[in-house]
């Protein structure tokens, strides 16, 4: 294959990863997710299930009038379809299958949304062993859709995702430090690889790397790429140590409750964030792209956070978990560089990238951040699926 030739091989599978992760961004801006908190002493359980309405909607039917407006009264009239719903796609067991009486039902307001509330209490067939868990809603109709589980077993504070591949899981009434350290590990990853807005974010300020301005009589005309892979690599450094730094210090200020802001004010600034690093690739305002990684990673460090207070972290372990928790953030950070920096370099000198990758790519960005902006700002609809 000749030089020219794998160019443009290279050039197409870049054009289809940027579709799909724009795609990605647009369709799926908020994941499906299920918030399960269960409780075990003993042989006594009590479960608390927060299940997004949108999701029931899909799932079984809400809307009855067909006005787009789910309401308390509709949700009534489905509650006994919804608990046993819900109750098919979740198994406790310990020693045998646990028992969950009657549920209560009532309506809670996530950063995404209105939420139906199931809360049981049941008993188990022991006293003492390990718990296990099926989870299973939603994998028939979305094969993305997760989990959030947090548990307390006999005092011991367990945490997971929940998906496809992982939907049936075994816990012991103990845990060791290591295993709650590797438990949050996964966790930053998996919560960095479906945080689209923070993703989108990082790759808006990454996506000029790899070029410069061409100077012509002491004036800007144009760009040009960078001559070696370090100039690259030293520019995305600083820009993903700045953002690190940053939201590390307020992640970890927000788990421990020092800091607290309204999640709704948290959400717009982060896809504020990003109409900011998209709109600076377009018409050029800061030159210190890890300033402005510095100063909105203290925003985004507020948006991890939220996920982790959904998790809980263990008092017994809290340190552990949460510099897991935020390793796992930076490792999932990494391997999306790892993927995107070798490719820009690849393309840096072609029209493609200049052109089609850096300015229709932050253009698309912007667009898609801006609808976000707007959703979480004045709590609209801008995507007619939301």
């Amino acid at each position: 294959m000749s030089r020219r030739s794998w160019r443009q091989w290279v050039a197409r599978a870049l054009t289809m990863a940027w579709l799909v992760l724009m795609a990605g961004a647009a369709l799926a801006h908020k994941s499906s997710d299920s918030y399960l908190m269960v409780q075990v002493q003993a042989d006594q359980v009590n479960v608390q299930w927060d299940i997004a309405l949108r999701d029931i909607q899909f799932a079984i039917g809400l809307d009855s009038n067909g006005d787009d407006q789910i309401t308390w009264g509709e949700l009534q009239q489905k509650e006994r379809e919804l608990q046993a719903w819900a109750v098919s796609r979740l198994s406790l067991q310990r020693g045998g299958n646990c028992t969950l009486g009657q549920a209560s039902l009532q309506v809670d307001e996530h950063t995404d949304g209105g939420y139906a509330v199931l809360a049981w209490s049941g008993r188990c067939p022991q006293q003492h062993g390990p718990l296990s868990i099926q989870y299973s809603l939603l994998f028939d109709l979305d094969a993305q859709h997760r989990g959030l589980l947090k548990l307390d077993l006999d005092g011991a504070t367990h945490s997971a995702v929940l998906g496809p591949q992982s939907g049936v899981m075994q816990f012991a009434e103990a845990t060791t430090v290591g295993a709650q350290f590797v438990q949050y590990l996964w966790q930053g990853v998996w919560h960095i690889w479906i945080g689209f807005d923070h993703i989108l974010f990082l790759l808006a300020l990454l996506l000029p790397a790899v070029l410069m301005p061409r100077r012509r009589d002491g004036h800007g005309d144009g760009v040009h790429g960078v001559s070696r892979f370090k100039d690259a690599s030293l520019s995305v450094l600083a820009v993903v140590t700045a953002f690190t730094l940053a939201h590390s210090i307020t992640l970890s200020l927000a788990a421990l409750e020092i800091i607290s802001l309204p999640s709704r004010l948290v959400e717009s600034a982060i896809a504020g964030s990003v109409v900011f690093a998209a709109a600076n690739n377009l018409v050029p305002m800061v030159q210190g792209r890890w300033l402005m990684a510095f100063f909105f990673g203290l925003i985004h460090g507020f948006g991890f956070a939220s996920v982790l207070t959904e998790l809980g972290l263990p008092t017994g372990a809290l340190a552990v978990s949460l510099v897991g928790f935020n390793l796992g953030v930076e490792f999932g950070q990494l391997a999306i560089v790892a993927v995107f920096l070798p490719l820009a370099f690849v393309l840096r000198h072609t029209p493609f990238y200049q052109r089609g990758v850096l300015m229709g790519g932050s253009l698309a960005a912007l667009l898609v951040a801006l609808a976000w902006f707007v959703e979480r700002a004045f709590n609209v609809s801008v995507f007619w699926w939301t």
